[in-house]
Protein backbone atom coordinates (compact mmCIF):
# COMPACT_ATOMS: atom_id res chain seq x y z
CA UNK A 1 0.00 0.00 0.00
CA UNK A 2 1.29 3.45 -0.94
CA UNK A 3 0.35 5.19 2.31
CA UNK A 4 1.96 8.52 1.39
CA UNK A 5 0.27 8.50 -2.02
CA UNK A 6 -3.08 7.80 -0.37
CA UNK A 7 -2.62 10.72 2.00
CA UNK A 8 -1.65 13.01 -0.90
CA UNK A 9 -4.81 11.95 -2.74
CA UNK A 10 -6.98 12.72 0.29
CA UNK A 11 -5.35 16.10 0.98
CA UNK A 12 -5.62 17.19 -2.66
CA UNK A 13 -9.30 16.23 -2.83
CA UNK A 14 -10.02 18.10 0.40
CA UNK A 15 -8.13 21.21 -0.73
CA UNK A 16 -9.77 21.38 -4.17
CA UNK A 17 -13.21 20.09 -3.21
CA UNK A 18 -13.25 17.90 -6.31
CA UNK A 19 -12.03 14.40 -7.15
CA UNK A 20 -11.60 15.40 -10.79
CA UNK A 21 -9.40 18.41 -10.02
CA UNK A 22 -7.40 16.47 -7.44
CA UNK A 23 -6.82 13.64 -9.92
CA UNK A 24 -5.66 16.17 -12.52
CA UNK A 25 -3.22 17.71 -10.03
CA UNK A 26 -1.70 14.31 -9.19
CA UNK A 27 -1.75 12.90 -12.72
CA UNK A 28 -4.25 10.15 -11.87
CA UNK A 29 -7.64 9.10 -13.16
CA UNK A 30 -10.58 10.03 -10.90
CA UNK A 31 -11.27 6.34 -10.26
CA UNK A 32 -7.66 5.70 -9.23
CA UNK A 33 -7.72 8.68 -6.89
CA UNK A 34 -11.02 7.51 -5.37
CA UNK A 35 -9.52 4.06 -4.73
CA UNK A 36 -6.60 5.63 -2.89
CA UNK A 37 -8.94 7.58 -0.62
CA UNK A 38 -11.01 4.45 0.02
CA UNK A 39 -7.84 2.56 0.99
CA UNK A 40 -6.89 5.35 3.40
CA UNK A 41 -10.35 5.36 4.98
CA UNK A 42 -10.17 1.58 5.42
CA UNK A 43 -6.79 1.93 7.10
CA UNK A 44 -7.84 4.63 9.59
CA UNK A 45 -11.27 3.08 10.14
CA UNK A 46 -13.42 6.21 9.62
CA UNK A 47 -15.01 8.06 6.70
CA UNK A 48 -12.85 11.06 5.88
CA UNK A 49 -14.79 12.53 2.96
CA UNK A 50 -18.45 12.75 2.04
CA UNK A 51 -18.43 12.27 -1.74
CA UNK A 52 -21.06 13.09 -4.37
CA UNK A 53 -20.84 13.07 -8.15
CA UNK A 54 -19.85 16.76 -8.15
CA UNK A 55 -18.24 17.68 -4.84
CA UNK A 56 -16.46 16.31 -1.81
CA UNK A 57 -16.54 17.67 1.73
CA UNK A 58 -14.73 16.70 4.88
CA UNK A 59 -16.37 14.69 7.61
CA UNK A 60 -15.82 15.78 11.20
CA UNK A 61 -13.11 13.15 11.62
CA UNK A 62 -11.72 14.00 8.19
CA UNK A 63 -11.27 17.66 9.12
CA UNK A 64 -8.93 16.83 11.99
CA UNK A 65 -7.05 14.27 9.88
CA UNK A 66 -6.77 16.78 7.03
CA UNK A 67 -5.12 19.48 9.14
CA UNK A 68 -2.51 17.09 10.51
CA UNK A 69 -1.91 15.40 7.15
CA UNK A 70 -1.53 18.65 5.23
CA UNK A 71 0.99 19.90 7.77
CA UNK A 72 2.96 16.66 7.56
CA UNK A 73 3.03 16.74 3.75
CA UNK A 74 4.19 20.35 3.83
CA UNK A 75 7.05 19.45 6.17
CA UNK A 76 8.08 16.58 3.90
CA UNK A 77 8.04 18.89 0.89
CA UNK A 78 10.12 21.47 2.75
CA UNK A 79 12.61 18.76 3.71
CA UNK A 80 12.93 17.72 0.05
CA UNK A 81 13.34 21.34 -1.01
CA UNK A 82 15.99 22.02 1.61
CA UNK A 83 17.91 18.97 0.47
CA UNK A 84 17.60 20.22 -3.10
CA UNK A 85 19.20 23.58 -2.28
CA UNK A 86 22.57 21.87 -2.55
CA UNK A 87 21.84 21.56 -6.28
CA UNK A 88 22.29 24.72 -8.29
CA UNK A 89 19.73 23.84 -10.94
CA UNK A 90 16.06 24.65 -10.14
CA UNK A 91 13.72 21.66 -10.00
CA UNK A 92 10.41 20.53 -8.54
CA UNK A 93 6.93 22.01 -8.24
CA UNK A 94 6.80 25.80 -7.81
CA UNK A 95 3.54 27.21 -6.45
CA UNK A 96 3.11 30.88 -7.36
CA UNK A 97 0.45 33.42 -6.44
CA UNK A 98 0.14 36.89 -7.98
CA UNK A 99 -2.48 39.60 -8.50
CA UNK A 100 -4.23 39.51 -11.85
CA UNK A 101 -2.79 42.95 -12.67
CA UNK A 102 0.70 41.43 -12.84
CA UNK A 103 -0.36 38.20 -14.50
CA UNK A 104 -0.82 39.19 -18.12
CA UNK A 105 2.25 41.34 -18.66
CA UNK A 106 4.77 40.08 -16.09
CA UNK A 107 4.10 36.73 -14.41
CA UNK A 108 2.91 34.66 -17.37
CA UNK A 109 5.91 35.64 -19.56
CA UNK A 110 8.24 34.90 -16.62
CA UNK A 111 6.67 31.46 -16.11
CA UNK A 112 6.99 30.68 -19.83
CA UNK A 113 10.70 31.46 -19.68
CA UNK A 114 11.14 29.50 -16.46
CA UNK A 115 9.77 26.22 -17.80
CA UNK A 116 11.69 26.61 -21.07
CA UNK A 117 14.95 27.26 -19.27
CA UNK A 118 14.52 24.66 -16.52
CA UNK A 119 12.74 21.51 -17.79
CA UNK A 120 12.74 19.95 -14.29
CA UNK A 121 10.51 22.73 -12.90
CA UNK A 122 6.72 22.38 -12.74
CA UNK A 123 4.49 25.39 -12.04
CA UNK A 124 1.15 25.84 -10.29
CA UNK A 125 0.14 29.48 -10.89
CA UNK A 126 -2.81 31.15 -9.15
CA UNK A 127 -3.81 34.65 -10.27
CA UNK A 128 -6.18 36.31 -7.80
CA UNK A 129 -6.68 39.65 -6.11
CA UNK A 130 -7.56 38.26 -2.68
CA UNK A 131 -4.18 37.21 -1.24
CA UNK A 132 -3.86 33.69 0.12
CA UNK A 133 -2.18 32.75 3.39
CA UNK A 134 1.24 31.40 2.44
CA UNK A 135 1.48 29.50 5.73
CA UNK A 136 -1.71 27.47 5.14
CA UNK A 137 -1.98 27.34 1.33
CA UNK A 138 1.48 25.93 0.50
CA UNK A 139 2.50 28.89 -1.69
CA UNK A 140 6.23 29.01 -2.48
CA UNK A 141 6.36 32.62 -3.67
CA UNK A 142 3.78 35.38 -4.00
CA UNK A 143 3.93 38.78 -5.63
CA UNK A 144 2.36 41.72 -3.83
CA UNK A 145 1.68 45.31 -4.89
CA UNK A 146 1.41 48.20 -2.46
CA UNK A 147 2.42 48.44 1.21
CA UNK A 148 2.98 45.12 2.97
CA UNK A 149 1.35 44.30 6.32
CA UNK A 150 3.50 42.98 9.15
CA UNK A 151 4.01 39.22 8.88
CA UNK A 152 6.52 36.46 9.38
CA UNK A 153 7.27 36.37 5.65
CA UNK A 154 10.50 37.21 3.84
CA UNK A 155 9.94 40.15 1.48
CA UNK A 156 12.18 41.32 -1.35
CA UNK A 157 11.37 44.57 -3.10
CA UNK A 158 11.56 44.07 -6.86
CA UNK A 159 10.70 47.55 -8.06
CA UNK A 160 8.26 50.43 -8.09
CA UNK A 161 5.46 51.06 -10.53
CA UNK A 162 3.35 54.17 -11.03
CA UNK A 163 -0.43 54.31 -11.13
CA UNK A 164 -1.73 56.77 -13.68
CA UNK A 165 -5.05 58.09 -14.96
CA UNK A 166 -5.58 57.35 -18.64
CA UNK A 167 -8.24 57.10 -21.33
CA UNK A 168 -8.72 56.21 -24.97
CA UNK A 169 -8.47 59.07 -27.48
CA UNK A 170 -12.07 58.35 -28.50
CA UNK A 171 -13.31 58.99 -24.95
CA UNK A 172 -11.32 62.23 -24.62
CA UNK A 173 -12.60 63.43 -28.00
CA UNK A 174 -16.22 62.94 -26.88
CA UNK A 175 -15.89 64.23 -23.33
CA UNK A 176 -12.90 66.55 -23.33
CA UNK A 177 -9.58 66.30 -21.49
CA UNK A 178 -9.73 67.00 -17.72
CA UNK A 179 -7.27 69.73 -16.75
CA UNK A 180 -7.41 69.35 -12.96
CA UNK A 181 -8.10 66.74 -10.30
CA UNK A 182 -11.44 68.41 -9.55
CA UNK A 183 -12.42 68.00 -13.19
CA UNK A 184 -12.08 64.20 -12.87
CA UNK A 185 -15.26 64.19 -10.81
CA UNK A 186 -17.27 65.16 -13.90
CA UNK A 187 -16.04 62.17 -15.91
CA UNK A 188 -16.93 58.48 -16.08
CA UNK A 189 -14.40 56.74 -13.83
CA UNK A 190 -14.04 52.99 -14.29
CA UNK A 191 -13.93 51.01 -11.06
CA UNK A 192 -11.63 48.10 -10.20
CA UNK A 193 -13.39 46.03 -7.54
CA UNK A 194 -11.68 43.86 -4.93
CA UNK A 195 -13.76 42.15 -2.22
CA UNK A 196 -16.83 43.47 -4.06
CA UNK A 197 -15.87 47.11 -3.47
CA UNK A 198 -14.33 49.48 -6.00
CA UNK A 199 -10.81 50.54 -5.01
CA UNK A 200 -10.53 54.32 -4.47
CA UNK A 201 -8.19 56.15 -6.81
CA UNK A 202 -5.21 57.62 -4.95
CA UNK A 203 -4.11 60.80 -6.71
CA UNK A 204 -1.25 63.13 -5.89
CA UNK A 205 -2.15 66.80 -5.45
CA UNK A 206 1.07 68.66 -4.73
CA UNK A 207 2.47 67.23 -1.50
CA UNK A 208 -0.81 65.55 -0.59
CA UNK A 209 -2.53 62.37 -1.76
CA UNK A 210 -6.27 62.56 -2.39
CA UNK A 211 -8.75 59.73 -2.83
CA UNK A 212 -11.43 59.71 -5.49
CA UNK A 213 -14.17 57.09 -5.54
CA UNK A 214 -14.79 55.63 -9.02
CA UNK A 215 -18.18 56.06 -10.68
CA UNK A 216 -20.75 53.47 -9.68
CA UNK A 217 -21.92 52.74 -13.26
CA UNK A 218 -19.10 50.37 -14.23
CA UNK A 219 -16.94 48.23 -11.94
CA UNK A 220 -14.93 45.15 -12.93
CA UNK A 221 -12.82 42.65 -11.02
CA UNK A 222 -10.09 41.79 -13.53
CA UNK A 223 -7.27 43.82 -15.02
CA UNK A 224 -8.08 42.54 -18.50
CA UNK A 225 -11.64 43.87 -18.31
CA UNK A 226 -10.43 47.24 -17.04
CA UNK A 227 -7.97 47.57 -19.93
CA UNK A 228 -10.54 46.51 -22.53
CA UNK A 229 -13.13 48.99 -21.22
CA UNK A 230 -10.61 51.82 -21.19
CA UNK A 231 -9.38 51.04 -24.71
CA UNK A 232 -13.01 50.83 -25.84
CA UNK A 233 -13.65 54.38 -24.67
CA UNK A 234 -15.93 53.57 -21.72
CA UNK A 235 -14.28 56.04 -19.36
CA UNK A 236 -11.18 57.14 -17.50
CA UNK A 237 -9.15 54.39 -15.83
CA UNK A 238 -6.62 54.38 -13.00
CA UNK A 239 -4.04 51.70 -13.66
CA UNK A 240 -0.40 50.68 -13.44
CA UNK A 241 1.84 52.13 -16.12
CA UNK A 242 2.70 48.71 -17.56
CA UNK A 243 -1.01 48.09 -18.23
CA UNK A 244 -0.95 51.03 -20.67
CA UNK A 245 0.66 48.72 -23.19
CA UNK A 246 0.38 49.77 -26.86
CA UNK A 247 -0.03 46.11 -27.82
CA UNK A 248 -3.53 46.07 -26.30
CA UNK A 249 -4.68 49.45 -27.61
CA UNK A 250 -4.05 53.17 -27.52
CA UNK A 251 -4.36 54.86 -24.12
CA UNK A 252 -3.41 58.45 -23.30
CA UNK A 253 -2.25 59.56 -19.86
CA UNK A 254 -4.31 62.31 -18.23
CA UNK A 255 -2.79 64.85 -15.80
CA UNK A 256 0.68 63.24 -16.04
CA UNK A 257 2.41 65.74 -13.75
CA UNK A 258 -0.08 65.72 -10.90
CA UNK A 259 -2.18 62.59 -10.66
CA UNK A 260 0.28 59.67 -10.51
CA UNK A 261 1.31 57.83 -7.32
CA UNK A 262 3.79 55.00 -6.82
CA UNK A 263 3.29 51.43 -5.61
CA UNK A 264 6.07 49.01 -4.58
CA UNK A 265 6.18 45.46 -5.94
CA UNK A 266 7.49 42.71 -3.64
CA UNK A 267 8.13 38.99 -3.82
CA UNK A 268 7.22 37.34 -0.51
CA UNK A 269 8.11 33.84 0.63
CA UNK A 270 8.08 31.68 3.72
CA UNK A 271 11.39 31.74 5.62
CA UNK A 272 12.00 28.13 4.55
CA UNK A 273 11.43 28.90 0.85
CA UNK A 274 13.29 32.10 0.03
CA UNK A 275 16.63 30.47 -0.87
CA UNK A 276 15.27 27.64 -3.01
CA UNK A 277 16.81 27.67 -6.52
CA UNK A 278 13.40 27.44 -8.20
CA UNK A 279 12.15 30.48 -6.25
CA UNK A 280 15.28 32.53 -6.94
CA UNK A 281 15.17 31.70 -10.64
CA UNK A 282 11.53 32.75 -10.94
CA UNK A 283 12.03 36.01 -9.06
CA UNK A 284 14.96 37.01 -11.28
CA UNK A 285 12.83 36.40 -14.37
CA UNK A 286 10.03 38.53 -12.89
CA UNK A 287 12.50 41.39 -12.33
CA UNK A 288 13.59 41.11 -15.97
CA UNK A 289 9.97 41.21 -17.18
CA UNK A 290 9.21 44.23 -14.98
CA UNK A 291 12.18 46.03 -16.51
CA UNK A 292 10.87 45.25 -20.01
CA UNK A 293 7.60 46.95 -19.02
CA UNK A 294 9.43 50.11 -17.97
CA UNK A 295 9.17 49.49 -14.23
CA UNK A 296 12.00 50.87 -12.10
CA UNK A 297 13.51 47.63 -10.78
CA UNK A 298 15.91 46.66 -7.99
CA UNK A 299 18.39 43.84 -8.54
Amino acid sequence: MDRLGNIEAFVSAAELGSLTLAARRLGLSPSALSRRITQLEAEVGVRLLHRTTRTVRLSEEGRAYFERSRGALRELEEARDLAATSRERPAGLLRIEAPTILGRFVVVPAVAQLVRKYPDVEVDLALRDVPADLFTDSIDVALRMGPLPSSGLIARKLGTTWLRVCAAPSYLKRNGVPRSLDALGRHERLGYAVHGRATPWRLRDGDEVRELVPSSRIAVNTAEALIDLAVGGAGLAWMCEFMMNPRVGKLVEVLPKTACVSAPIHAVTLPTRNKLPKVSAFVELVVAELAKQGVQTIR
